[in-house]
Formats: structure tokens, sequence, C-alpha cells
């Protein structure tokens, strides 16, 4: 059966560099003959300003039911200022479709691609962040706000069923991988009630997994050993908040957010798929976006949907751009967007040397 995929370009230098995935997702899908079929959607900022509408209740319930999963750009636009169209597409679908797994590799592959002084060679880090509870869910409110005496209260949503679940998935990929450290990040110090939750679901979770080593670091611990000391880790589970941090911080370590994908998923359901770099305004339209971050979001979407051969396709060719220099400014590179999409799209489907 033909598995569908939505494709959302999102906003600023989304559809750049979601056009250019889209391409490089064709080409391997033609080189192995996958039966997938990339559907555009229209939902951003666009559709928001011209028609007022950010996503309908019918829309959620078919993407979600309807399809294997979504690719999608950044949301982000200046006039949209309170970003109510990001909120109401990106979260919700988290969310709505129990996306409890946000994944996040962080892999250098080349050693002057980060901004360490002598990085190690081998840095390769995935952190498994729980993506629909913690602070994320929006619990609370605001007391005589605009006046002096305004107070804010923000609360974290901590379930033992929400814990137990990403701790599990971190240890399943851990054994699956190969990966020997499995590393809890909280800050159960300051934060007892929740730390004392994640730490009892390590343990009793992790006693289920002898060959891996365990171990808890507090996050700002953590948070300097990532700089000091990144080819040291291997799978770092942690909280929505903590996690969005460390991710942020572990993909700039090997290379930049240029390069940074996520998988948003429930293993067995519904999936998403996208760059973490934000929508740029500042570079729209001048061919600067770096889509490589874009094309490892395809990569993971071949993975997910059991085509691990394609995946392994798109990775090549991305891993030949890189040593090949074919690379967008931010790398160091003089290409355009759609001339490093074009390289690898051709390599992926030809097998051979990109143009």
């Amino acid at each position: 059966m033909e598995k569908r995929v939505a494709v959302v370009g999102g906003d600023g230098i989304g559809p750049e560099v979601i056009r250019e995935a889209v391409g490089v997702a064709e080409a391997a899908i033609r080189r192995h003959g996958i039966q997938l079929s990339l559907e555009t959607w229209d939902l951003g900022a666009e559709r928001y300003l011209r028609e007022g509408v950010t996503i309908t209740e019918d829309e959620k319930a078919r993407l979600i039911g309807e399809y294997d999963g979504m690719l999608l750009g950044a949301l982000g636009d200046v006039r949209v200022p309170d970003q109510i169209h990001a909120r109401e597409i990106l979260l919700a679908l988290r969310f709505e479709a129990d996306l409890y797994i946000n994944f996040r590799p962080c892999t250098l592959y080349l050693p002057h691609l980060s901004p360490l002084k002598n990085p190690a060679a081998d840095i390769d880090i995935t952190v498994f962040r729980e993506n629909t509870e913690g602070l994320y869910t929006n619990l609370g409110g605001r007391f005589k706000a605009g006046t002096p005496d305004e107070i804010a209260i923000q609360e974290s949503v901590n379930t033992y069923k929400g814990v137990e679940r990403i701790i599990r998935a971190a240890f399943e990929y851990a054994v699956a991988q190969g990966r020997e450290r499995v590393t809890l990040v909280d800050k159960a110090n300051a934060l007892p009630h929740a730390g004392a939750l994640w730490r009892r679901v390590f343990r009793d979770v992790g006693a289920g997994f002898p060959d891996q080593r365990k171990d808890a670091m507090y996050v700002d611990a953590m948070a300097m050993d990532l700089v000091r000391r990144p080819e040291e880790y291997d799978v770092l589970v942690t909280s929505n908040l903590f996690g969005d941090i460390l991710s942020d911080l572990g993909a700039q370590v090997t290379g930049g957010l240029g390069l940074a994908p996520s998988a948003n998923l429930h293993p067995g359901r519904w999936a998403l798929f996208e760059p973490v770099h934000g929508s740029a305004p500042d570079i729209a339209g001048t061919g600067a976006a770096n889509p490589l971050a874009a094309i490892r979001c395809v990569s993971l979407l071949f993975e997910t949907l059991g085509e691990a051969e394609a995946a392994r396709t798109v990775e090549g060719a991305l891993g030949d751009a890189l040593a090949s220099g074919v690379l967008t400014p931010d790398l160091g590179g003089s290409h355009s967007t759609e001339e490093v999409g074009g390289w690898i799209a051709q390599r992926v489907g030809e097998g051979g040397q990109g143009a």
C-alpha cells in the first residue's frame, strides 16, 4: 500500500529548504522504487494572513488519520506578532497526535564544522526530549496582567506514563544502535518533586537494560560538558524544556542549526519531521539558506517508514556534499540553496558524482 506524507513549506526560508528536501526525497523514491506520495498542504503564515485560518479540526483529523507523517518547514513570520499559526499548527499536531518523542541527532560529520577549538572526531549524541509534558503544556495563568503586581504561573507537568515511555524509548534506541551510555538530564536538586519521579523511573526502567551504562547529570553541568567533552556522551534523555535547550547546544557543537533535523514520533503511529533552524526571514529569498537539516529530515522520514536503504542513500549523498565542499555560506561554502539540494538529489538519483 502506498504511503502518504504531507509536505508543508512553512514560512521564511521554510519553502526554500523543503523544496530541496522534496527533490532529494523524490530522487530516492525513484531510485529505490518506494511507494510513497508527497502531497503539498497550504498551511502557514500566508494562509493565515489571507484567510484568518491556521488549521481546522477537520484538517488535523485528516493529517493524523489519513497520512503516515508530515515534512514541515519552519513556522514563524514577523507579520504574525503572536505566532498563533505556529502554536496552532505545530504544537497542536504534536499534542493531538501524542508525538511524545522529540528525536534530535547531533552528529559531527567533519571536525572543522564544529566551533570547538579541538573537537573530537566522534561526537555523535542523540537527544530524546519528552515532547508532550513539562512546561510546554501551558498550564497556569496571569493575574493582574499589565500592572506592577502582575503574577505569572507556569506549571510543569510530569506524569509516570510520560516519563516512563520517553525513558524506555531512549534505552530501546541505545540497544538497537549499539550505544553504550544513556544519561538522564534533570535538575533534581532544585526541582525535587519532578526530579524524584524522573530518577525513580530511570532507575526502574534502566534495570531492564543491563548492558547500558547509566548515569544522571544536572542540566547546568551537562550544558558545560557538551562544550567541554561532548564526545563522552551517547544518548541523553530529558524533559521538554531541558531537551529543547540542550539539543540546540548539541546542534551548535556539531556544526550549527543548519545541519540539525528533528523527528516528532509516536512509534507505530504518525510522525512529523522538521528542521529546527527557524524561519530565518532575514535570509529568505537570498539563496543562502542551508537545506541540509531539511534533507536530513528526509533521511529520518525514510528510516521511520521502514525504508532503511533509502535513508542510507540520502545520508551518504549528504556526507558526500559535506566532504566535497558543496555547501552554503553558513558552513563556509559558496553554493546556493538550490545548488546544494540539486547536487545531493543528483547524487541520490544516479549514485554518481553530483553536478
